[in-house]
């Protein structure tokens, strides 16, 4: 079949997609999926169907969304079945994303945009939402899809898409605290994460207390391939002396101050294999939150060699 004249437009919709598919399902691998099933769908098309679409973009957009609100709800029957908790896939930084081992530079169209739509207190809320909650929100209130849009990538009315959207940002709501105070440059976020980095080097138990609210979380997803955890930890005290249990049974850890989903976090390295990225949730001068991801299957863009860098940002279409 001869190629479409417009097929450099048509690739160049792969950041897009890959921005848009990982915010709906909290994992790249599912997004690469879902991107490569809605290219093969395009390219399924006859070449009269593929000229008779008259905005590429849209029409690959639309498909996307329906292959990811499909896999989400396969995913939430998974996710049951999953063990331990379940913490979206952690991104690196644009500047510590390079090409596959061995491969060189990877596709520039594989991005992620790093902002405030990934940060991961949102991303773990994202997951809490119903499918079509989540895809109403993401498409409208991250992407900016006016609603009749909406409606149509995902078959509902404009008013039922209005609607869906507002109960999600209920729930973002809901779960998000008071505005912290804000911090003085001795307790900017880097500088905190610095500080509970070397507490925790230190074995500092005091220092590592200090630096945790009073009633802090900590969840970590090993799933069932890595030690962690199966519930979430609270409180200061309880968290300060797992981070010590686990710095006494792996000697020789190390630990890196990173990006991690576009905020300071801090990845631990056993023989130069990253086995835990840790995204820090900081408010005013405490550790509020931890999402520790120990799942190897999830820290691939980590390991050296295996990911690539993010720049874009979402756009309005």
């Amino acid at each position: 079949m001869d190629e479409p004249s417009d097929l450099a437009g048509v690739i160049s919709e792969r950041r897009h997609l890959i921005n848009l598919a990982y915010r709906l399902l909290g994992s790249v691998a599912e997004a690469e999926d879902a991107v490569q099933e809605t290219y093969a769908r395009w390219y399924g098309l006859t070449r009269e169907r593929q000229d008779a679409v008259e905005n590429p973009g849209a029409w690959l957009t639309t498909v996307a969304t329906r292959v990811c609100l499909d896999q989400l709800g396969s995913a939430r029957a998974r996710r049951e079945r999953y063990v331990g908790e379940w913490i979206p896939e952690p991104l690196p930084d644009r500047t510590e994303w390079t090409g596959a081992a061995g491969s060189g530079p990877a596709d520039p169209a594989d991005r992620i945009t790093l902002d405030e739509s990934v940060n991961m207190a949102l991303l773990v809320v994202l997951e809490a939402m119903t499918p079509a909650e989540r895809v109403a929100f993401v498409l409208h209130d991250v992407f900016r899809y006016p609603f009749p849009e909406v409606a149509a990538m995902v078959g509902r009315t404009p008013a039922a898409c209005r609607q869906l959207a507002a109960s999600a940002r209920r729930r973002v709501r809901g779960t998000t605290p008071d505005p912290a105070p804000a911090p003085s440059p001795s307790t900017a976020p880097a500088r905190l994460v610095r500080a509970f980095k070397e507490a925790w080097e230190a074995q500092d138990i005091e220092a590592l207390v200090a630096l945790l609210a009073p009633d802090a979380t900590l969840v970590a997803d090993g799933g069932g391939l890595a030690g962690a955890v199966l519930r979430p930890l609270e409180g200061a005290a309880r968290i300060a002396d797992y981070l010590l249990f686990i710095a006494a049974k792996a000697p020789g850890l190390t630990l890196l101050e990173r990006t991690v989903n576009g905020t300071p976090g801090l990845i631990a390295q056993h023989t130069g294999t990253t086995v835990t990225v840790a995204a820090l949730e900081v408010r005013g001068d405490r550790v509020t939150r931890i999402w520790a991801v120990r799942n190897p299957e999830k820290l691939g863009l980590w390991q050296s060699g295996e990911a690539e860098v993010i720049e874009e940002t979402p756009r309005s279409p």
